[in-house]
């Protein structure tokens, strides 16, 4: 098969197209318009690029529709290119989102964050944050007071994500029927407590990090952050600046399931190459806002019991 045929099915045949012939199932709960998740059994298939492109989040695995055939088992690449081949036309039945017409000017990432303005006592977002998150007011507040959170549309939270400069990049968008990220913004770190903290506790969503923030008390000498879902090379790069800093230590506290493991081995990973300690801080239920929630619902967790 000559180059312009490959480019020809490569354009044809969708990942999600391969994956559901495959029997995989899309998760809709967990997928945003630019991430579809897909899952089969305990494992994970995450498509991208418009369906072009896609990755293994518990492992390396990544790559275009060909590499994903011989994933799901092609033997080499002509197999994978006839597998491919036989899904010309295939049509996928599991609702997938078009991507929006872009605007023709799109304004910056940080004009966009500067026309919203932050959360206020009874707004729809600090009602959303309060009383179906169970964040306690004055995590909110201070939350507020450090400049990281923005009211999205219909009652959402936005949540920063900085650069090393302290400047504006992206934030996590989360609201009662809403699960995204910011348009053309970039992943890094969301940061709630004092920037010079010595023990830093690594979440994967901001609204996870100020659910420990409220079960901890917020400690004075934690920074809690979240990697928004995921772990960009940016946000590789912001722990490992974070863990060279002098007296650190890190808190593996990411999800109770696979995923949350493989970030926390990750994490450990850094830790071990920079030498300093690194512990692992395991919610009880699936994530650290389930746990506040359970808590507030008057469920008692052994929370936090290897770390206190």
């Amino acid at each position: 098969m000559d180059k312009k045929d490959i480019e020809e099915l490569r354009s044809k045949v969708a990942c999600a197209a391969v994956l559901e012939n495959d029997g995989w199932k899309i998760d809709l709960k967990e997928s945003t318009r630019r991430a579809l998740k897909y899952r089969s059994g305990a494992d994970i298939i995450i498509v991208i690029h418009e369906g072009r492109g896609w990755f293994d989040p518990l492992s390396p695995a990544k790559g275009d529709v060909f590499d994903l055939a011989k994933h799901l088992g092609a033997g080499g690449f002509p197999e994978a290119c006839d597998r491919v081949a036989a899904l010309v036309g295939f049509v996928v039945t599991a609702p997938v989102w078009k991507r929006a017409p872009k605007p023709a000017a799109t304004a910056s990432i940080v004009s966009r964050w500067a026309r919203r303005r932050p959360p206020r006592p009874r707004s729809a977002t600090w009602n959303y944050l309060a009383e179906q998150r169970g964040i306690p007011d004055t995590i909110i507040a201070a939350a507020v007071a450090q400049g990281r959170l923005r009211e999205g549309p219909q009652g959402s939270m936005w949540a920063a994500h900085h650069d090393v400069a302290g400047h504006i990049i992206g934030w996590e968008e989360r609201g009662p029927h809403w699960r995204a990220f910011a348009t053309a913004g970039t992943k890094e770190l969301f940061r709630f407590g004092p920037t010079g903290a010595v023990r830093i506790c690594i979440t994967e969503a901001a609204i996870d990090a100020m659910s420990l923030a409220a079960i901890e008390l917020q400690r004075s000498h934690t920074l809690y952050v979240s990697t928004g879902g995921g772990w960009s090379p940016a946000t590789e790069k912001a722990v490992r600046r974070l863990a060279e800093r002098a007296n650190v230590r890190l808190v593996a506290a990411t999800d109770n399931n696979r995923q949350g493991d493989v970030y926390a081995e990750r994490i450990r990973g850094i830790a071990g190459e920079t030498g300093i300690e690194c512990t692992r801080s395991r919610p009880q239920a699936v994530d650290w806002n389930e746990d506040l929630r359970g808590l507030l619902a008057g469920t008692v967790y052994g929370l936090l019991a290897a770390n206190q």
